[in-house]
């Protein structure tokens, strides 16, 4: 998929915006889903924070039977493809289709010249009979440091293994340094890149350029608040991308 086709995707000729809900519990979760989807969100990611994967199925089907309709994204913390693609399988054969997974680490080793891990995720996913998108992460915040200097390597080696490279600030809630995202396009050419850290309705316009989609969670959270959304800062970064779309 090549950035106008992963915007054609989503009608959305600015940044992608979808809200990342840290779940709690199906009430807590929902109320946030459905705060995404007044703003205009494109969709969601959910992801465990606090308890096993395991616990996060029954809150995923949940969401899907009440949405059927929405564009649903899950990231399984510290899980890789390996083991959540096969998982996102078997829930798709039962009636339950999540679109996306983001894996924070997607394997990618720029200092070996095969790429092991990764090809192994590939052959997992293909395995699987799981039809979604793939978001994975590269240079991402937690995971082994990649050396500046290699970030348009990472990138571009990370792009026939994923349908959306994804890449982050040095933390949580940091944003990501503008040479970084740069380098990440630079390596990736015309397929799209999705930034997960540090976005917020100040800074949103500075990668708009470079970035296809906005992975969000802190910059549109309530203060102090891990879990949930605040609907005015929601709404001002998805007025900045509606923005970005209609001034190219």
């Amino acid at each position: 998929m090549d950035r106008h086709g992963f915007h054609k995707l989503f009608k959305a000729p600015g940044p992608v915006v979808t809200p990342v809900i840290h779940v709690l519990d199906l009430a807590q979760a929902s109320r946030n889903v459905a705060l995404a989807l007044e703003a205009g969100a494109a969709g969601v990611f959910l992801i465990n924070h606090d308890f096993p994967k395991e616990q996060l199925l029954p809150v995923l089907r949940a969401v899907r039977d009440r949405w059927p309709g929405l564009w649903l994204g899950v990231n399984f913390l510290a899980v890789t493809g390996r083991d959540a693609f096969p998982v996102l399988g078997r829930l798709e054969a039962e009636g339950c289709p999540v679109d996306a997974y983001w894996a924070d680490d997607a394997r990618i080793d720029e200092r070996e010249a095969v790429q092991a891990e990764a090809a192994e995720i590939a052959r997992v996913r293909a395995e699987s009979g799981w039809t979604g998108m793939y978001f994975g992460g590269v240079a991402f915040k937690k995971q082994r440091p990649v050396d500046p200097a290699q970030h348009h390597r990472s990138a571009e080696i990370a792009r026939p293994l994923m349908d959306v490279v994804t890449t982050s600030g040095i933390a949580t809630g940091r944003e990501a340094d503008d040479a970084k995202i740069a380098d990440f396009r630079a390596g990736l050419g015309d397929a799209p890149l999705a930034l997960a850290s540090g976005v917020t309705p100040e800074n949103a316009a500075r990668y708009g350029r470079d970035v296809d989609c906005f992975l969000v969670a802190t910059g549109i959270n309530r203060d102090g608040d891990f879990y949930n959304i605040d609907p005015a800062r929601l709404e001002a970064l998805m007025r900045v991308t509606r923005e970005m779309g209609a001034n190219p």
